[in-house]
């Protein structure tokens, strides 16, 4: 892995918008199906979110790009599963993966509503939740309205670990130069922190029989 991803962050830190491209293509591609959970879309991410401290990249973009790549991925694996409804979950290249498919099903009908959510942080299923949710009729309005503020929660905790990591390195250093950003990148990964602490608790209580409101999505 670190010799596919040395080389791609030596060549993306010198073309920003290349940059920019390869981490909404990593997000996108993280949530197809099967292709999802063969691409290391997370490692990626995390690996180019460590240029912002440096100047490379900037913060805000890459926030948006990640964020935007998986809302593209997401809802097109949704829309895919809405339109075919359950025959998709019985067609090639699913059926090559029945136990992720049927995992993905049971999590669904589990945490319903809120599997959407969850599974944002959960992979593989994460790449395959999205048409998942769509093959069992859960309506548009309703699936977007958990996976927006699912993905607006995951892109932070994924970018931000990297940004903190180089930051601390740079301050260590005695690099103080991109110092500006520190309040931002603390505050920000409180809130990163907070969201996924929160999410794990939610599971928890959810898989002990807590009382997570998890009401059957309908069309």
């Amino acid at each position: 892995m670190t010799s596919f991803l040395d080389p791609l962050i030596a060549f993306v830190s010198a073309h920003a918008w290349l940059a920019y491209l390869t981490l909404f293509l990593a997000a996108l591609l993280e949530a197809v199906p099967v292709v999802g959970s063969v691409i290391p879309g997370s490692t990626i991410i995390l690996a180019l979110s460590a240029l912002v401290p440096g100047g490379e990249l900037k913060l805000p973009w890459v926030l948006l790009a990640a964020a935007l790549g998986a809302v593209l991925g997401d809802g097109s694996a949704y829309w895919i599963g809405h339109r075919r409804q359950r025959e998709i979950l019985n067609t090639w290249p699913l059926t090559s993966y029945p136990r992720v498919v049927e995992q993905s099903e049971n999590f669904f009908h589990r945490f319903g509503t809120w599997a959407v959510f969850f599974a944002r942080f959960v992979p593989p299923i994460r790449a395959f939740v999205p048409v998942t949710a769509g093959a069992l009729g859960m309506a548009p309005a309703k699936f977007y309205a958990v996976n927006i503020p699912a993905i607006l929660a995951w892109a932070p905790a994924h970018v931000l670990p990297g940004v903190l990591a180089v930051s601390a390195l740079h301050e260590y250093a005695g690099l103080h130069h991109h110092g500006h950003i520190g309040k931002h990148i603390w505050m920000l990964t409180v809130v990163g922190v907070a969201i996924v602490l929160g999410v794990g608790v939610l599971i928890h209580r959810r898989r002990n029989g807590g009382s997570i409101a998890a009401a059957k999505p309908r069309a």
